[in-house]
């Protein structure tokens, strides 16, 4: 038997894990379901509607120890985030902005689809961005 450290951790962080080359086919189903292709656009149309300079590119992907996922724009830049619901506008990583970005999506896919699926992974990221370097700017985005 095996033992998830990122479990058993004295703190109870939640970990996120890049997810590999290999096993990025087998992803998107296994945390979207049949609504995979229809998941991943809301991602990418939500991070399109929040960062005018957002004009696509590459994600990672990551899994969480607690059984959530989300998705990233793969660069180093920081992105300038506006969300018109709330007011906030500010910069934070490509990390923080695909957290927002799937916080968004997978809120908006609970409605949409009215499959739990997407509410699990709502709360299962909010529990991870609640110990992420950039909390405050997250949170502000999201609320």
């Amino acid at each position: 038997m095996s033992v998830n450290h990122a479990l058993t951790d004295c703190d109870n962080k939640v970990q996120a894990t890049l997810v590999p080359m290999l096993r990025r086919m087998q992803i998107l189903p296994r945390y979207f379901g049949r609504y995979m292709l229809v998941a991943e656009a809301i991602v990418y149309r939500s991070l399109e509607s929040l960062c005018q300079d957002y004009s696509g590119g590459y994600w990672d992907f990551y899994e969480l120890s607690n059984g959530g996922f989300y998705m990233a724009p793969s660069t180093t830049h920081r992105l300038r985030l506006q969300c018109d619901g709330n007011g906030f506008d500010g910069e934070m990583s490509a990390d923080a902005a695909g957290i927002v970005a799937c916080l968004f999506a997978f809120n908006a896919l609970v409605w949409k689809t009215r499959d739990e699926r997407f509410e699990r992974l709502y709360y299962c990221l909010r529990e991870f961005a609640s110990d992420h370097s950039e909390a405050c700017a997250i949170s502000a985005a999201i609320d």
